[in-house]
């Protein structure tokens, strides 16, 4: 499982290039704002997860009041980046009678709370498509000043872009030397058919500047 970066190596330049994005987002809601913020890539094993889990603490270092969801109802992951139980979820509030206090749980970080996936669904399209989903939503922006999901990959089943049309952006993660050029035009494609707001692309995997090492203290 890949790490947390911002956590573990907090003065590195990969765990800078995430304070960076944050900025980005930030910037990126000056005209219209982004509070519930949806990140996705085209396909499996592009990153998604640890980025979405790495930006979460960025925003939450810098003093907002954050909830990352664990919205991967078919392979979640982030119960296990963090340690936390996935007894109970984003799945238990859907399947609820009514939407109450979610099952949040605590990190080592001031400002974030997870909220894992919960238990797997045998049909997580139509869980995420209902109306039961915009209340959940809402109800989570009401406790926090950023949502950050993490969603499935576009272009293997329908579910980032169901719920990319729920939320206020999508940041779509790609990998250096793994993310095929056309897998990433069609989720571009799928997002905007969908009139889904995409903020923007994140690179992972990226080589490594070697001329910035000494700048941040590393050796290259």
């Amino acid at each position: 499982m890949p790490k947390l970066v911002t956590l573990q190596e907090p003065t590195s330049p990969a765990a800078e290039a995430f304070r960076t994005l944050r900025t980005n987002i930030q910037f990126a809601a000056l005209e219209k704002p982004i509070k519930t913020l949806l990140v996705s890539s085209p396909a499996p094993d592009e990153g998604k997860s640890a980025t979405v889990a790495n930006l979460a603490v960025t925003l939450a270092q810098a003093g907002h009041k954050t909830i990352l969801v664990d919205a991967d109802l078919r392979r979640p992951s982030q119960h296990t980046l963090w340690g936390i139980s996935n007894d109970s979820g984003l799945t238990s509030m859907m399947l609820s009678k009514k939407v109450g206090e979610p099952p949040l749980c605590g990190v080592e970080v001031d400002n974030l709370a997870v909220l894992p996936s919960g238990p797997i669904p045998p049909n997580p399209a139509d869980l995420i498509s209902a109306p039961r989903m915009n209340d959940i939503i809402e109800a989570l922006a009401d406790q926090a000043e950023f949502v950050l999901f993490d969603a499935p990959p576009i272009l293997a089943v329908t579910d980032a872009i169901l719920l990319g049309s729920k939320v206020d952006g999508l940041l779509l993660i790609v990998k250096a030397g793994a993310t095929r050029r056309d897998h990433a035009q069609r989720a571009k494609d799928a997002l905007q058919r969908a009139n889904v707001r995409v903020l923007g692309v994140a690179l992972t995997n990226a080589p490594r500047d070697a001329s910035m090492a000494s700048y941040y203290g590393t050796k290259p």
